[in-house]
C-alpha cells in the first residue's frame, strides 16, 4: 500500500501515471471536477472512460455537454464510454479485483493501439457500499491497479462521496492513492488560499499564507460555509504565515455559532499565535480548540 502525498494535486495536473483520491461532499464540486478531468483528456486525444454510479451516464454526458463539449461526436468515435458499475466493476455479478486490474491493462493497452495518447479513466466508488459479494476487496483492488497507471500513458480519479463513505473508509481508501486532487478554493489570491480538504478522512479547511484586515472578510466568508459541516469544524493553519487578532476574531465568533457539542478545532497554529489566544483568553471558549504546530510535530 503506497503512503500519500501531502500535497494534494489540482484537477489540471493531473497526467500520465496519476492515481488519485478524490474525497468530496458536494454535488458542485464532483460536477467540476469530473467535467475538468475528462474534458482536459478528451481535449488530449486521450481515451476517457466514466463508471458511474450514483448519478446516470446520461447526467455526466450532460455535464460534458454544459462545459462546452460535445460528448455525442467523442461517444460515437469510441473515444468516450461512460459505463454504469454495473457494466464495469459489477459486470459478472461480483466484484473481481483482478479481473478488474486486468480489463484495464488491456484498455490501456488497446487505447495506444488505437492511436490514442493514452487513456484516462475515473469511477464513482459508491458501488461497493452494496451487498455484492468482492466488495470487501475494494482496498486490495486499489492497491492491486496502480499498476495500471504507474509509469504508464494512463491515469485515473477514484471518487469517494463523503456523504456515503465514514471517515474511517476515507482513510483506508486514501492510504491506497500516492496523492490526492485539491478541491476548488474558496478563496485564493497571491497572499491567501482558502481550500476545502479531506485530511485523514476527516473535512478541514485548510488556510495558506496571511490573513490580515484585507483579508479577514474572505476568512469570515469561508468559516460561515462551514457551519453546514456536520460534526466538529477543522481549520488547519499548518501553512499559515500570519493572522492578526481581528482575523483570530473571526474564528472564536464562528466557534461561539457552533451548535451544542459542537467544537471549531483550529490545528497547527504557530506556538507564538496560541500564545496570543491564551493571553486574551479565547483559549477558555469551550466551543474553541487551538492545537500548536509544535503539539502537532
Amino acid at each position: 500500500m503506497t503512503a500519500q502525498d501531502s500535497r494534494a494535486r489540482k484537477v489540471v495536473e493531473v497526467g500520465p501515471g496519476d492515481h488519485l483520491c478524490f474525497a468530496f461532499a458536494d454535488d458542485a464540486e464532483q460536477r467540476r471536477m469530473v467535467t475538468a478531468y475528462l474534458s482536459a483528456g478528451l481535449a488530449r486525444g486521450e481515451r476517457v472512460l466514466y463508471f458511474a454510479d450514483r448519478h446516470a451516464p446520461a447526467a455526466v454526458l450532460g455535464w460534458l455537454r454544459s462545459g462546452g463539449v460535445d460528448p455525442d461526436a467523442a461517444t460515437a468515435s469510441g473515444q468516450l464510454r461512460v459505463a454504469t458499475a454495473e457494466d464495469s466493476y459489477l459486470a459478472s455479478g461480483a466484484f473481481d479485483p483482478d479481473a478488474m486490474v486486468a480489463s484495464l491493462h488491456e484498455e490501456a493497452r488497446h487505447s495506444l493501439a488505437a492511436g490514442y495518447s493514452g487513456l484516462r479513466v475515473s469511477g464513482e466508488m459508491g458501488w461497493a457500499l452494496r451487498d455484492a459479494p468482492g466488495v470487501e476487496r475494494l482496498a486490495e483492488y486499489e492497491v492491486k491497479v496502480h499498476s495500471v497507471f504507474a509509469g504508464q500513458a494512463a491515469s485515473a480519479i477514484c471518487q469517494y462521496d463523503a456523504r456515503q463513505f465514514g471517515p474511517e473508509q476515507l482513510r483506508m481508501f486514501e492510504k491506497c492513492h500516492p496523492a490526492a486532487v485539491e478541491l476548488h478554493p474558496w478563496y485564493s489570491s497571491s497572499g491567501l488560499s482558502i481550500v476545502p480538504a479531506f485530511r485523514a478522512g476527516e473535512r478541514v479547511l485548510q488556510v495558506t499564507g496571511t490573513v490580515d484586515y484585507q483579508a479577514t472578510g474572505h476568512l469570515a466568508a469561508a468559516l460561515e460555509q462551514t457551519l453546514q459541516w456536520p460534526g466538529d469544524v477543522r481549520v488547519d493553519m499548518s501553512a499559515l504565515d500570519f493572522i492578526d487578532l481581528a482575523g483570530l476574531r473571526v474564528l472564536v465568533r464562528t466557534a461561539e455559532r457552533l451548535g451544542e457539542g459542537r467544537r471549531l478545532r483550529v490545528m497547527n497554529l504557530t506556538p507564538m499565535l496560541c500564545q496570543v489566544v491564551s493571553v486574551v483568553g479565547w483559549d477558555e471558549h469551550p466551543a474553541l480548540v487551538v492545537t500548536s504546530s509544535e503539539v502537532m510535530a
